[in-house]
């Protein structure tokens, strides 16, 4: 059989797990004093939070913030971020939180450097310990936010909200707060939002699709580019590649960055080089 298109999502998956491989050799995540996790084990700082973290496309080593600075508009420390005009700001849970986590590779190979904000357990109503849900950790400082102009911010999530029974009412007015937050924070930066990985309605994705479904809703009504992932494991049969009950393995999650770097592209949120603009 002939090896699949790039130009296909499945074909994407593949193309690109090879280059997976090779940016995972080179690259780190390094944690931030006070909100990273410098000094925890590999393990240990995979299974908690890895807040104020960023990962580099490319295969170029990892940035991360080189100082802080007071953002005198609301009184909070933020991250001084190398090329914070070619790194996409990503808010998400334990999808989005590995090193090699799914969101985070797609946005790689779509050309952003990824700095990511959140923590496993969290949602858009679920709280982790000290770590509120996502409109919660934003406003109290929860996170150590970027300061300046990002090219992208991509909200990534709720299946912790399935999980922990949020209804619709609390899911969609949380959404909508975080994001006016957000537009408010950061006024010349573009939102988008990725739904709740899932193996569709008709497959036993339950609430976890219906979730999914929700947030598209709420993207529309905001005007907000969105990724349904509500049935990606059976559409992509990707079932087979989950390491428990919703998250995936390494195979997985290669899989799924390459069909989300197709994605993006479709919908026109790669990082466009200055040639291309």
């Amino acid at each position: 059989m002939p090896p699949a298109k790039a130009s296909t999502p499945r074909g994407a998956a593949r193309a690109t797990t090879a280059a997976v491989s090779g940016l995972l050799a080179v690259s780190a995540v390094l944690g931030l004093a006070a909100c990273g996790l410098s000094g925890d084990s590999a393990a240990g700082g995979l299974a908690r939070a890895a807040t104020g973290q960023a990962v580099s496309a490319g295969g170029n080593p990892a940035v991360t913030a080189t100082s802080r600075i007071l953002n005198p508009g609301n009184g909070r420390l933020e991250a001084v971020v190398p090329d914070i005009s070619r790194t996409v700001l990503l808010i998400g849970d334990s999808q989005s939180e590995p090193a090699d986590g799914w969101p985070r590779l797609g946005l790689a190979a779509a050309g952003y450097n990824v700095y990511f904000c959140g923590r496993g357990g969290t949602g858009y109503v679920a709280a982790n310990g000290a770590t509120g849900n996502y409109i919660d950790a934003l406003q109290r400082g929860d996170w150590l936010l970027p300061s300046g102009t990002p090219a992208l911010i991509v909200i990534e999530g709720g299946g912790n909200d399935a999980a922990k029974g949020a209804s619709d009412a609390q899911i969609t007015g949380n959404a909508q707060r975080l994001i006016a937050e957000l537009r408010t924070r950061y006024p010349g930066t573009r939102i988008a939002i990725i739904g709740t990985l899932a193996r569709g309605a008709n497959d036993g994705g339950g609430r976890r699709s219906e979730v999914d479904a929700l947030l598209g809703a709420v993207a529309a009504g905001n005007g907000l580019p969105f990724v349904s992932v509500g049935d990606w494991l059976t559409r992509y049969g990707l079932a087979k590649d989950l390491a428990d009950a919703v998250h995936m393995n390494t195979e997985g999650r290669a899989a799924l960055g390459g069909i989300l770097d197709h994605r993006l592209r479709q919908l026109g949120l790669d990082r466009k080089t200055a040639v291309e603009q």
